[in-house]
């Protein structure tokens, strides 16, 4: 249960960041990776549930 916590927070933590560069105007490649690392985060915080 710890683990995919920390999962689903590290998720977050990097959706926001992508929000933040999203407004900043930041290249799409680097949103897109953080992107993509926010997703398999979540994922993976949610099917350890």
């Amino acid at each position: 249960m710890k683990g995919s916590s920390l999962f689903i927070l590290l998720g977050l933590f990097l959706a926001g960041g992508v929000y933040s560069f999203w407004k900043q105007k930041l290249p799409k490649s680097v949103i897109a990776l953080l992107a993509v690392g926010s997703v398999m985060a979540l994922i993976t915080g949610l099917t350890q549930l």
